[in-house]
């Protein structure tokens, strides 16, 4: 008899892609209590009781079926109020709005929709770790754009000129961004408009912490003139409103392009969960303030942990989106894998090296401020010391 091995029957493809560098930290962590983590993007809160109690009497009611493909309708028209209120775009309920299994499933979706064979996925980066994968895995060619600290990681129109060729097809963008807590101001913005426009790219806009920022308003890609029609916005709950276990997400754009994903969700997925979505509804009917008061405790932390990582001698630009700082370790010697080893080990700090983020982030480590206050003084002191004990101090 033939000796087989089950690797061998396993995608080449699947194969080569590495293990999310987050979950690898997040994971060695897991089940010790004396680890403060401060690597997966989670926040601290629970969902807000309001919101928990509507599921509660759903249940009750025995709402435990399926939804439409795309989402309840209630929920898609609740969401479209909410962007064109919140984020000056106006969406439409009936055909222009998806709702997903968590963001990830739309990012999945509309690279499964769009890409064909030879296309060109342009990403700037440090960003998140799951677009590169995703585009792999449909066939898609990963381009990254590097962006720096000393821009404070906004993406310029000439580093993203600089990467486009004639396969070029899809800009992917994350602002506020994760990892770096970058974001982009509308002037920022307009000349990446009309690279787009020159190039006839199709965006798709990450805007996930779109809720998240601090000094000044975000600013929707979409929202830009001329380009809501190219443009598939991102978004969901998990964030700003404390549901990520919930995995409510949405996609809204061009009316066909969120019906070539809609036919893919309809043969993997089906629907969203029926209980999440009541969730996402109370959330926008009910639960505003609730978010506004733990966006304003993020304030807070930020401020107090960006200031408390300079004063222990890790340089940090001000992140002004998200709930990241993205400190620079360069000054150690160590690269970030190393760094973020010796962090877990000596300090009981979980961190994640900035390596796995792309180009760019060798350099870095990020760390997650959505923990309570004591928690992230807690870990600043115990960086503090494992820093001055390995002679690493800045």
């Amino acid at each position: 008899m033939k000796t087989w091995s089950m690797s061998e029957l396993i995608s080449p493809m699947v194969q080569q892609i590495p293990p999310s560098g987050i979950r690898k930290f997040f994971s060695m962590a897991e089940g010790n209590k004396d680890i403060i983590s401060l690597g997966v993007g989670e926040p601290d809160f629970v969902t807000p009781e309001r919101v928990r109690a509507a599921c509660v009497r759903a249940l009750e009611l025995g709402r435990t079926s399926y939804t439409p493909n795309a989402g309840l309708l209630e929920l898609r028209e609740e969401i479209a109020s909410y962007l064109y209120n919140g984020f000056q775009v106006k969406y439409e309920p009936a055909n222009e709005i998806i709702v997903t299994v968590g963001g990830s499933e739309a990012i999945d979706l509309a690279l499964r929709a769009l890409i064909a064979p030879g296309d060109e996925i342009v990403v700037h980066v440090p960003n998140y770790i799951a677009y590169s994968p995703i585009a792999q895995l449909n066939g898609g060619k990963v381009v990254q754009v590097e962006t720096y600290a000393k821009d404070h990681f906004k993406l310029t129109a000439e580093a993203l000129k600089a990467a486009l060729t004639s396969c070029s097809k899809v800009l992917i963008i994350n602002y506020p961004n994760n990892p770096t807590g970058g974001i982009m101001t509308y002037e920022d913005w307009l000349p990446i408009l009309k690279v787009v426009e020159e190039h006839n790219l199709i965006v798709i806009s990450d805007e996930i912490y779109a809720e998240l920022t601090y000094d000044e308003k975000h600013v929707s890609f979409a929202s830009l003139p001329g380009m809501k029609e190219r443009t598939l916005l991102i978004s969901g709950f998990s964030k700003a409103f404390a549901m990520t276990g919930w995995r409510i997400g949405y996609a809204c754009g061009n009316h066909e392009l969120i019906a070539a994903m809609l036919k893919i969700h309809q043969y993997t997925v089906m629907c969203a969960p029926i209980i999440g979505q009541v969730a996402a509804i109370e959330s926008l009917r009910n639960g505003l303030e609730d978010k506004d008061m733990m966006i304003e405790s993020y304030a807070q932390r930020r401020r107090m942990f960006v200031k408390g990582l300079r004063e222990i001698g890790l340089p940090c630009h001000e992140p002004r989106g998200a709930f990241y700082a993205f400190p620079s370790i360069a000054h150690t010697g160590l690269d970030s894998d190393a760094f973020a080893q010796k962090l877990l080990m000596d300090a009981g700090v979980a961190a994640v090296p900035g390596h796995v983020f792309g180009l760019g982030g060798e350099g870095f480590i990020r760390c997650s401020y959505a923990s309570s206050v004591p928690r992230l003084t807690e870990a600043l002191d115990r960086i503090d010391r494992c820093l001055r004990a390995s002679g690493l101090s800045g």
